[in-house]
C-alpha cells in the first residue's frame, strides 16, 4: 500500500463511484479499478460493497478511510513544510481558543506575525471538548484553553498561572476593605458564575473548593458569556469570580 493508492481509494469512497472517481483523478477506469482489487487483496478484507446508491464502505473501509484521511494530511502537511522551509516559512496557521482565553493570545499572536509575516492564520473558538476533538481531527495545530481539560489524548503545556478576581457591584464596595478576601467569605454572597456548556471548568473550580472548605456557593444565575456576566454585576445583580485577565480585557483596566 502506497500513498497512490490511498489517494485513489478516498476519491473512490468519496465518489461512490469508480466512473466519477476516475474522471476526478484523471485517468482511466480499469487501471483504478484495478488499484482497489489490489488493495483489497493485500490488505485481505473487502472494503467497498455495491448496492443500488453506489459504492458504500464496509466497516473495514470505514476505518481505512479515517486513516487515510489522517495519513495523506500529514503527507501533503510534510511536503508543504519542506517547501515553505526553503522559500520562507507561509501558509495558514489554525489556533482553537476560549473566549477568555483571547488577551493571552493576541499579544502572542502580535509577536507571531512580527516574526512570521508571510504566515497568516485562522482562529475557532468553543468549548474545551471541541477543540480538543478539532485538535484530533487535525483540522487546528493548537489549542488554548483553561484546565481542567478532560482528554488524555492530546499533549498539554502548562502555560503562565493566574489569579481569580472577585467583582462587585459598586455600591458593595465599601463592605470590603481589604484588597485580598478569603473565598470562605463569599458563602451568602449571591454569584452569577461562568459556566461553558458540559465541560469542567471555573464553576466547577470554584465549587470544588468551597464544598473543600465546607460551604455551598450562593449561585443565582449562571452565563456563558463573561461580558454579560460583568454588565449584570455592574447592574446590581450579584458578583462573580474571573481570572484577571478576562476582567482586566473587558473593562479595560
Amino acid at each position: 500500500m502506497d500513498v497512490k493508492q490511498l489517494r485513489y481509494f478516498v476519491a473512490i469512497a468519496e465518489e461512490r463511484q469508480i466512473t466519477r472517481a476516475a474522471k476526478r483523478l484523471h485517468m482511466a477506469q480499469p487501471p483504478l479499478g484495478k488499484q482497489l482489487k489490489l488493495l483489497e487483496e493485500e490488505l485481505g478484507t473487502t472494503l467497498l460493497e455495491r448496492n443500488r446508491r453506489g459504492l458504500e464502505l464496509t466497516v473495514s473501509g470505514k476505518l481505512l478511510y479515517k486513516r487515510a484521511i489522517n495519513l495523506l494530511s500529514q503527507f501533503d502537511e510534510t511536503i508543504k513544510e519542506i517547501k515553505e522551509n526553503e522559500e520562507g516559512l507561509r501558509g495558514v496557521f489554525s489556533i482553537g481558543t476560549l473566549t477568555s482565553c483571547i488577551p493571552y493570545l493576541s499579544k502572542r499572536l502580535r509577536y507571531f506575525r512580527e516574526h512570521y509575516p508571510l504566515v497568516t492564520f485562522k482562529l475557532w473558538e468553543g468549548s474545551p471538548s471541541y477543540l480538543s476533538q478539532l485538535l484530533e481531527d487535525r483540522d487546528i495545530e493548537i489549542a488554548f484553553v483553561r484546565p481542567p481539560l478532560a482528554n488524555d489524548r492530546v499533549s498539554m503545556i502548562q502555560l503562565d498561572r493566574e489569579e481569580f478576581v472577585l467583582a462587585l457591584p459598586s455600591h458593595w464596595a465599601e463592605d470590603f476593605s481589604q484588597t485580598a478576601i478569603p473565598i470562605n467569605e463569599i458563602g451568602d454572597m449571591p454569584l452569577v458564575l461562568l459556566r461553558n456548556g458540559k465541560d469542567i471548568g471555573y464553576f466547577e473550580l470554584i465549587e470544588n473548593e468551597c464544598r473543600r472548605l465546607g460551604f455551598e456557593m450562593n449561585v443565582i444565575g449562571e452565563c456563558t458569556n463573561a461580558t454579560i456576566i460583568l454588565s449584570l454585576v455592574a447592574d446590581g445583580i450579584g458578583a462573580t469570580i474571573l481570572p484577571r485577565s478576562i476582567v482586566a480585557s473587558i473593562l479595560k483596566i
